[in-house]
Order: structure tokens, then sequence, then C-alpha cells
């Protein structure tokens, strides 16, 4: 049986399943926030340890303004009232990412939610926001190229965003897209991927746990026989 530790996901789907449902792409990224706290719980349920959620990549300031802003506003609203939860359930939050062009009031809300939580031990959720995985990679090189250290597997993996984080076991994407759309490029080189079907406000518990037992049940050779 595989043990899992860390997963991943692209929630993919929001504004597509608010425009068939609400007749809104901003109402389904609203629903899409019931789907992260049901995650969350049956995280900390099936005992994982990290959960990395890919909430806005570097493409998506092609969105339209309007968009963003109402994006960055539920985000700021989402933590704020989720503060406490965090708190007393021990999740720790970890934010992945350029934070430089997030608004000041949104960098302050980031930063002490990532400082109230940082001796929590139970999950940790690591938020991608403003994250490219090509982005990370390069940074990732400059830093090392900067210290004048080798350019190897190991350093680079200690001068990413997920620096002591444990590659991904397992990668879910809702939606039913099947592309990986620059996220964890480098920590995915072995991680198994499930695509979803279903949009993200659409995907339940019990969704979850089915690829959760799914993934249990693979054997994983990494390379070997």
């Amino acid at each position: 049986m595989s043990l899992i530790k860390h997963v991943a996901i692209i929630m993919d789907g929001n504004g597509r399943w608010g425009i068939k449902h609400k007749k809104s792409r901003n109402l389904g990224h609203r629903a899409g926030l019931n789907s992260i706290e049901a995650i969350i719980e049956e995280t900390i349920k099936q005992k994982i340890n990290y959960l990395t959620l890919y909430t806005f990549s570097t493409e998506n300031w092609k969105r339209p303004k309007k968009e963003i802003d109402f994006l960055f506003d539920l985000l700021k609203k989402f933590l704020i009232k989720k503060l406490n939860y965090l708190i007393e359930n021990k999740i720790k939050i970890i934010i992945m990412g350029n934070k430089k062009k997030f608004t000041k009031t949104l960098q302050k809300i980031l930063s002490e939610s990532e400082k109230k939580t940082s001796k929590n031990d139970i999950l940790q959720i690591n938020l991608a926001l403003n994250y490219g995985s090509k982005e990370e990679l390069i940074n990732a090189m400059k830093i090392i190229s900067k210290k004048k250290k080798k350019i190897n597997e190991a350093n680079i993996n200690n001068n990413l965003y997920t620096k002591g984080i444990p590659d991904p076991d397992l990668l879910i994407r809702t939606g039913n897209t099947h592309r990986l759309s620059n996220f964890l490029l480098w920590q995915s080189a072995y991680t198994e991927i499930f695509f979803e079907k279903k949009m993200w406000p659409a995907f339940k518990k019990k969704d979850y746990r089915k690829i959760l037992s799914k993934f249990k049940l693979l054997k994983r050779n990494f390379g070997g026989i």
C-alpha cells in the first residue's frame, strides 16, 4: 500500500462551474471555498501532512482585473475568517510564490497567517500564490549562481519554494483538463497524477476519498521494477 505524505491539487473549474450554475464566474470562485474547507477536513482525517493548493498562477494575471480583485478579496476574507480555525486545528500556512506583486494589505495578511500558524504541526497547507514553476526554477538557478554553488539536484531542491517539503505523492486536477499548467514541474517528476472530470466546486469528500483509495493500491517503482 502506498502511503501519502503530500497531496497537491490544481483546483480547476470554478469559473466554468459558476457560469453554468450561477451565471457568474465570481460566484463559482466563492463556491469553490466550500470544497477547500471540505478537502482540508478530509486531509487531516486521512493524516496527510502536506496539502498544496494551486491558488493563483503567474499566468492568471491575464484575467480581467475585476475577477482578480474579487479573487484576492475572497482570499483575504477567507484567511481572516479562518485564522482561529487554522490555529485551533494546528494547521500551518505557507505561501509559495512571489508576493511582491500583491497589495501591501494582502501581503500583511499573508505574512500574519504564516507567522501566527508557524508552530502548527498537524497539516501544512502550501498556498501557491502568484506561483509559476518555470519562474521558481529560474529563481533557484539565479540564487545558486549568486552563491557560486554547483548546479545539482540537491542545490536546486534547497532553493525552491518547496525547500524542506517532500515532493507530492499525488497530484489531483479537477475540471476535466489534462495538463499541469506550470505547477510543480520539478517536484512532480514521480508524482501520481489523477485527472478528475468534476469541476472544483462539485468536488466532494467522497470524490477525494475515492482517489486516495485508488492511489493507495498503486505500486510505485520510481524507475525501478
